[in-house]
């Protein structure tokens, strides 16, 4: 995905950290900016979604890639 500002690649960490670490790299974005996040925890698609609904940010992209989970995040605020 070409607007992609930033990839965060939390491959082999479990939760929480995935969701620990997005938030901290969203932080320091600017609003409007797409955030890709790699994960390989299974439980980190329910977990992005929960976490994009109570964060407001928009949750663009959500894949499953056959044990490699992709989300594009946009920063709404």
């Amino acid at each position: 995905m070409a607007d992609v500002k930033q990839t965060l690649d939390t491959s082999g960490l479990l939760c929480p950290m995935p969701i620990v670490k997005t938030a901290k790299t969203i932080k320091g974005m600017e609003v409007g900016d797409l955030l890709e996040m790699i994960s390989t925890d299974a439980g980190s698609m329910p977990d992005m979604k929960a976490w994009a609904n109570q964060t407001k940010h928009e949750l663009v992209e959500a894949q499953d890639e056959g044990g490699k989970f992709r989300f594009v995040i946009k920063k709404t605020h």
